[in-house]
């Protein structure tokens, strides 16, 4: 069972982590922590306690926005630890999931937590720590992609995704009406929706061929408009690119 600290500087958000981890029964036991000095000296004696000693934690929910050490600050820090617990971010922005998963981030919760998203977060933890057996997971819908909003999860439909930007190990998501972030890499989403006619443009871009409404040629240069934005092609991806709007148009 896994041993927790939640991290965060507004007691009523601190009291309802604890309140959702400590309901969870792969928890074994959480405290809590008000802000990331106080956690540091917290985890510095877990690891002088060792990973099976009596102060071990194996897990910190950490807040980012922080006053003095913020929570990506804390995060640093613990990369240079031989053995640092994992963390998982727990935060109302979206902005900084590419950051937290730069610094191996087990998951990047947003505010307000919900039990379920919160459920999810120490499912994989659990697996990482080895302290659970893998849950077998339903096939993902293929005409939806879930995404959260707000604490909201909601359902874009796939075929309203005009093109994907790599972000890391993130990916983003964009559509007529916005985009959103999701932590699935760009390689696993163009695997699985290449039958549904999206294709790689570029290391960095994954476009739909329905949405593309011009092929550009310029001094050698090739891009694609996807709605009002240009997208630059990569030369070892053009051809097969023309190739397929070639037989897109003829079909």
């Amino acid at each position: 069972m896994l041993r927790a600290l939640a991290v965060d500087d507004e007691r009523p958000s601190l009291e309802e982590l604890l309140y959702l981890l400590n309901s969870d029964p792969r928890i074994g036991s959480a405290e809590g922590a008000g802000d990331a000095t106080e956690a540091l000296r917290r985890i510095n004696r877990a690891l002088e306690s060792g990973p099976d000693g009596p102060e071990a934690i194996d897990v910190v929910f950490l807040d980012i926005q922080m006053p003095g050490l913020d929570g990506l600050d804390l995060a640093r820090l613990l990369t240079g630890f031989a053995q640092p617990p994992l963390v998982v971010f727990v935060t109302a922005h979206e902005d900084f999931a590419v950051q937290a998963f730069d610094l191996k981030a087990v998951d990047y919760v947003l505010k307000p937590v919900r039990k379920e998203r919160l459920a999810e977060a120490v499912r994989r933890a659990a697996e990482q720590r080895g302290a659970a057996p893998r849950i077998p997971v339903h096939e993902p819908d293929p005409d939806h992609m879930p995404v959260e909003l707000g604490g909201v999860t909601r359902f874009v439909p796939v075929d309203e995704i005009t093109h994907v930007e790599a972000q890391g190990d993130y990916a983003r998501l964009h559509t007529d009406k916005g985009s959103h972030l999701v932590r699935i890499p760009l390689s696993t989403l163009e695997e699985r929706w290449r039958s549904r006619g999206f294709v790689r443009i570029h290391r960095r871009h994954l476009v739909a061929l329905r949405h593309i409404g011009e092929l550009r040629l310029d001094a050698g240069t090739v891009s694609v408009l996807v709605g009002t934005e240009e997208l630059q092609v990569s030369r070892r991806h053009a051809r097969e690119l023309r190739d397929l709007l070639m037989r897109r148009t003829t079909s």
